[in-house]
This record gives C-alpha cells, sequence and structure tokens, in this order.
C-alpha cells in the first residue's frame, strides 16, 4: 500500500499566494468595484486597492441594490435593511451603509404608527386609509370629501380646522373606520391624534382613582392635538363620566378650539336624551345640556349609512 504522505505530495493544493491571486482577480472584475475605481480614477492607487481589498471583497459578497423583501428580517445582507456603498477615506477604500427602500419604508411606518396613540382601539381600525372606504352610498362620498378637505386644510395652511365630524348611524356601517382611516392620514403629516374607545376609556378612568393616575390620562386626552372619541353613547353613563370626564375633556377643546371626532349609534338629539339619564334614575336635562353644547362647538353631525360589515 502506498504511503498516505506519497499520496497527498500528489495532490496539488494551491499555494497561499495563488488563491490570493485568484480572490484578487475576482474582486477587481467585479462589474461594480471597475465603476468605482473608474469614477476614482485619479484618487486610487495601487497601494491604496491592495490594502483595501478585505473591504470591497466585504462589498461584493452583498446585495448593493434593494432586494424588496417582505420585510427586512429576510435582507440576507451583513446589517438587516442597509445596503453597502464605497467610499475613499485617507487614502483607504471604506463601506458604509445606507438604509435600502425597504428600511426607509419600515421606519417611515413606524414613525407614522408613533403619530396615533389609541386606547382600546381594535387593530384593523387602526391600520384604515381613506383608500379603503367603500363608497356604496352617498354619505360615504360626503364623508370622504369632508375628510379630504379637512386634510387638505391642514396641508395648505399648516393648521388643523376647529371643528372635527360627529359620525352617527347604525351599528356595523364603518364609523370606527372613518376614524382610524383620518388618523393615518394626519399621521402622514406627522399630526399626532389620539384615539380613544369611549366604553372601556370611562371604566379606565374610574380605575385610576385608585392608581392616581386620572388627572394625568384625562390632561393627555383632552390636550390631543387631535381627538377621536369611538362609540360614545354605548356606555353605561354616570353622572361623574359625563360631568367630570366627558365634560371637562370637551370644555377644553372647546376652548382651546381643537378638533375632535366623536362617533356614535346616537344623533345629536339622541345623545342629549341618554346622557339626561343618570345611573341613579334622575333625569338631568340641563347638565346633558351643557355638555351637548360642548360636543356642538366641536364637531359638525353627519349621518353615516350603509350596510352592515360587521354581518357581510
Amino acid at each position: 500500500m502506498e504511503p498516505i504522505n506519497r499520496s497527498l505530495n500528489r495532490i496539488k493544493i494551491p499555494s497561499f499566494q495563488e488563491r490570493y491571486e485568484a480572490t484578487k482577480r475576482q474582486i477587481l472584475e467585479n462589474e461594480q468595484i471597475q465603476k468605482f475605481l473608474a469614477e476614482n480614477a485619479e484618487l486610487v492607487t495601487k497601494e491604496m486597492v491592495e490594502r483595501s481589498l478585505p473591504k470591497l471583497d466585504e462589498f461584493i459578497s452583498q446585495s448593493t441594490t434593494c432586494c424588496k423583501a417582505e420585510s427586512t428580517a429576510c435582507c440576507k445582507n451583513y446589517l438587516s435593511g442597509f445596503i453597502p456603498k464605497l467610499y475613499i477615506l485617507r487614502d483607504n477604500i471604506e463601506i458604509k451603509y445606507e438604509p435600502c427602500e425597504q428600511k426607509r419604508l419600515e421606519d417611515e411606518h413606524r414613525e407614522t404608527a408613533k403619530m396615533i396613540s389609541s386606547m382600546h382601539m381594535p387593530k384593523d381600525v387602526l391600520k384604515a386609509t381613506l383608500k379603503d372606504l367603500m363608497i356604496d352610498d352617498n354619505s360615504r362620498v360626503m364623508i370622504a370629501h369632508k375628510a379630504a378637505d379637512f386634510i387638505a386644510q391642514y396641508k395648505q395652511t399648516g393648521e388643523l380646522p376647529a371643528k372635527g365630524f360627529y359620525l352617527y348611524g347604525q351599528f356595523g356601517v364603518g364609523k370606527s373606520f372613518v376614524l382610524g382611516a383620518i388618523a393615518n392620514e394626519l399621521a402622514a403629516l406627522k399630526v399626532k391624534s389620539v384615539v380613544v374607545f369611549v366604553p372601556e376609556f370611562l371604566r379606565e378612568m374610574k380605575n385610576s382613582i385608585q392608581d392616581q393616575t386620572l388627572n394625568e390620562k384625562i390632561d393627555y386626552v383632552k390636550k390631543a392635538p387631535v381627538l377621536m372619541l369611538d362609540d360614545i353613547g354605548a356606555e353605561t353613563m354616570t353622572a361623574w363620566t359625563r360631568d367630570e370626564i366627558l365634560g371637562t375633556i370637551l370644555h377644553y377643546r372647546m376652548s382651546e378650539q381643537l378638533p375632535t371626532f366623536i362617533t356614535s349609534n346616537f344623533d345629536y338629539a339622541g345623545l342629549e336624551h341618554h346622557l339626561a339619564q343618570s345611573q341613579r334614575g334622575d333625569v338631568e336635562v340641563v347638565k346633558a345640556a351643557r355638555i351637548m353644547e360642548r360636543i356642538k362647538a366641536v364637531t359638525m353631525p353627519i349621518q353615516m349609512a350603509g350596510m352592515n360589515r360587521r354581518n357581510s
């Protein structure tokens, strides 16, 4: 049997220099490397290229354009969501990493999401856009136009209109969806909205008395640049939640002329009747009228019709 050493000697193993030269050729024959060297021919020297071969190898081993993956989590580059760019720094060729198109898009979406603060609202509502609003009824056409006008006024003047909408109609016609769509349109313009599901919010306010966060939460809501109160009238109203919570919030917004959007199954008259009924069985017409005066000061009433989409 032939000794193993003799067999190994017959196997031609490339020397380190040969491997180095092969790798160097592969790098320098790369189309993007050749383009970079040509564009910087007056600055690049042979010695600079030799020193920078590891950086050039790092560059060509990655995608230099956005791969259009579903998310940056699928990116195969060394830094997910970043693409390499070559540049010259102090007689060396270096790499800097810049965010790709997908990364910039995801960052923009995250920044937009920060502009919407939600309290107890469904996630699908918060993803709504005006483009997704089904225009299958005249009232929806009007709502879409009025929402577009609201956005356009801010774009033109840099100031928000003083009044929002009071959207009322039957269950499931998409009133909450409209709030989410407007909030997203405003978020894209860096305008912050606070979107509140009223029944849960009022329950939370009762619990906040114990942990001493009541005033902090009321201040946060009442001072929002744009406030959206969803499903007012669906809660079991007490004199305290009506006068001390809703009354305080609405009075501040009326005084400061801050736009407020409200949805309800009741029209103005129906909501006033609901607000007048206290949990103890009393009918407090004057106090209900006071709340309604504030609601009318910060909203314009719009009836929303259409099919019940929750059952379709």
